[in-house]
């Protein structure tokens, strides 16, 4: 017998509201997309209503952000904190590729489904009284149209440098140890850490995380990397016009990738990384994080490697 979120939700017709209130992007929205990341508002706490008595999302005292966690939802991917993807991705809205951005389709969705057994609530609409007095409050707002108040983000590329950039000077203790905060992090301390440190930017930075990376599981092995970004699992891939917040993968001396960074500047020949576990005297367990001047003729292979974005 399958568990209530591995099948569609049971459905009704649709609560009673006067209208779809705005299309909704979280702050990840990429600029190429030609839509910004929304602005606060009461249809967002319907939602977030909404989903938790669906089951997708905790049940708290809800603000009104359109985050990148409630969108995409939280690493490693529980069901209770799977937010409007896992709402998408249950009821087939965007295929195998849900998105996390809101629309009609999205919406009416909501409006019929029923809080399945086993829950709280369980046979009633998802979208209570409480709900519907919000999303008709954000009518009356936006009456249907795109807000376009809110700057765009900065890229999780970009988020996770800057992050890295941040992390320079600390250091493993005690020395030689690989024990490190990342590794702690990650559940694997103790071990080389270069892959850890990078995952840890891209999954704990300020705007969001990308789906490449998932704690605990990607990525502690650089040659996983490298040959996931071949073979475009996880939305990896390799690039040959490396930009801030790319990887960069070091085979020094023939065989694996020993060791990885993040690219912060420079060209395919010579650039500048943010790296974890280097030094001027080891580059592929130093024990410390750095910013190291590169060139392609110091390793015996390289290869540049496009990060995911939601």
């Amino acid at each position: 017998m399958s568990e209530w979120w591995e099948k569609p939700y049971k459905g009704a017709p649709g609560v009673p509201v006067p209208g779809f209130p705005r299309p909704l992007y979280p702050k990840d929205v990429p600029k190429s997309s030609g839509y910004k990341p929304s602005s606060d508002g009461p249809d967002v706490e319907a939602y977030k209503r909404t989903i938790s008595r669906l089951g997708r999302w905790p049940w708290q005292t809800f603000d009104r952000a359109y985050s990148n966690p409630f969108s995409h939802g939280k690493p490693p991917g529980n069901v209770s904190e799977s937010g409007v993807e896992g709402f998408q991705r249950q009821q087939g809205i965007g295929g195998g590729n849900p998105t996390g951005w809101l629309g009609e389709k999205t919406f009416g969705a909501l409006r019929c489904a029923l809080v399945p057994e086993g829950l709280p609530h369980a046979g009633e609409h998802g979208m209570d009284a409480l709900a519907q007095n919000l999303i008709a409050e954000a009518w009356q707002m936006f009456s249907g149209q795109q807000d376009g108040d809110v700057e765009f983000a900065e890229s999780i590329r970009e988020a996770a440098l800057d992050l890295a950039v941040s992390q320079i000077g600390v250091h493993e203790d005690p020395p030689e140890s690989n024990h490190t905060k990342y590794g702690a992090w990650y559940g694997v301390d103790y071990q080389p850490w270069c892959a850890i440190f990078v995952t840890w930017a891209f999954l704990t930075n300020a705007v969001g995380y990308s789906p490449s990376f998932l704690r605990g599981s990607r990525y502690a092995y650089v040659p996983y990397v490298v040959s996931d970004a071949q073979d475009h699992r996880y939305g990896l891939s390799i690039t040959t016009s490396p930009g801030a917040g790319d990887l960069v993968c070091y085979d020094w001396s023939g065989g694996d990738y020993d060791h990885i960074g993040i690219f912060e500047k420079g060209n395919a020949s010579s650039w500048t990384a943010i790296e974890g576990n280097t030094s001027t005297s080891n580059n592929s367990n130093g024990g410390q994080v750095m910013r190291r001047d590169r060139s392609k003729s110091q390793a015996n292979k390289v290869a540049f490697v496009r990060v995911a974005e939601p």
